[in-house]
């Protein structure tokens, strides 16, 4: 038995996951291992493995830790994103205005031994509006048929956490928890469902899942969903081959994602989002892009020269809200537009996005295209 540190940093990222890898050699497997994963936060695995999946294994769990983190930095950094994202899957109906309380994500569950567990959940709160509810969210970026146990074991130590106990009573309260799933297929439940059965009566309730495939681009702005954003890219995954050697599919992608950096540059500008909000959407997205397609190069490059904008222009924490200065903020904005605008003329012109599509995508009347386009310089 050997156990072998695998550190896997993230490029273009702040993220850096570290797990130790437990491998025992099975002398009656031609070319197997039984390996032990203890990656941070999470519970004790082992299963046996044919030896050259070793690294695919590693790589999953570090691309789930990438995403989950990419999910709890979004919700730090901009919280009130969150609000939407509840009405959505609980039928809530948050303005903005409400107070929103962020509980420790580190959970200890005891053993049998003694010895404690640590689970660390995604993101637990309470929203502080007429009444106060709590919630806890997870992210799931793959199937995971233990989900639903996991899910309750973090929902029942979050409950004992926050409980209240007694000499003679323990009260708790559970969490409203939800899913979302970056993948999904038809196979992936719209709801989980609890059914607790004790001596005093049965409890029973659903857990709403949430789906990135189930919103296009224009409900997740109409409902103001921008959480989901950095995440997008899920969307198109399973079409990946397609968009890295068919050029008018690239194309198609690629006006997807000047559409967000439009309407982003546009809910600045009334105020809707922060200048900071919307460098962190971008920031997000293309450090999900970065793992998620690093295998495609044009798909990275399409992508990535549209979003790059924000994060340039937005140069980072420095310039949230209170380091804005207008003039500079207006400058910034003004030279984002004609960025994207560039991106559009240049698809048109090369034939890969028609003007009617080009023009529609930016608001604009097909004639009032065809004027900017003719007045940029080359």
């Amino acid at each position: 038995m050997f156990l072998a540190w695998y550190s896997l940093n993230v490029k273009k990222s702040q993220w850096k996951t570290k797990m130790l890898l437990t491998v025992t050699f099975q002398p009656r497997m031609a070319r197997g291992f039984a390996v032990q994963l203890l990656p941070h936060g999470r519970e004790n695995k082992t299963r046996c493995f044919p030896f050259d999946k070793l690294h695919s294994i590693a790589e999953n769990i570090r691309m789930s830790d990438i995403y989950d983190s990419a999910f709890r930095t979004i919700l730090n950094d901009c919280s009130k994103f969150i609000l939407p994202l509840i009405n959505e899957a609980f039928g809530e109906h948050y303005t903005g205005d409400e107070t929103i309380t962020f509980f420790p994500n580190e959970h200890f569950i005891a053993q049998e031994d003694d010895s404690d567990k640590k689970r660390i959940v995604d993101t637990n709160f309470s929203v502080i509006g007429v009444t106060e509810k709590h919630y806890h969210w997870e992210v799931q970026s793959t199937a995971d048929s233990k989900m639903l146990i996991r899910l309750f074991e973090y929902d029942a130590q979050i409950a004992l956490d926050q409980g209240e106990s007694g000499t003679e009573t323990l009260t708790v309260e559970f969490p409203h928890s939800a899913v979302l799933y970056l993948r999904s297929t038809s196979k992936t439940p719209d709801r989980y469902r609890y059914v607790i059965k004790t001596p005093g009566g049965t409890v029973e309730y659903d857990i709403p899942i949430l789906k990135i495939k189930s919103y296009p681009l224009e409900e997740i702005f109409e409902k103001k969903l921008y959480l989901l954003l950095p995440f997008y890219i899920f969307t198109f995954e399973a079409d990946f081959t397609k968009y890295e050697t068919d050029s008018v599919k690239l194309a198609q992608l690629k006006a997807e994602y000047a559409t967000i950096a439009v309407r982003l540059t546009q809910l600045e500008k009334d105020g809707a989002i922060a200048g900071y909000d919307k460098y962190i959407i971008a920031k997000l997205t293309e450090s999900v892009v970065q793992q998620l397609a690093a295998k495609y190069e044009h798909i990275l490059q399409g992508v990535n020269e549209i979003m790059s904008g924000p994060i340039i222009e937005l140069e980072g924490r420095k310039y949230k809200e209170e380091g804005l200065r207008e003039g500079r903020a207006e400058g910034r904005a003004e030279g984002q537009k004609e960025g994207v605008l560039k991106t559009y003329f240049d698809l048109v012109k090369s034939g890969l996005l028609s003007l009617k599509v080009a023009a529609s995508k930016l608001g604009m009347t097909e004639s009032a295209f065809e004027q900017q386009m003719a007045a940029m310089p080359s």
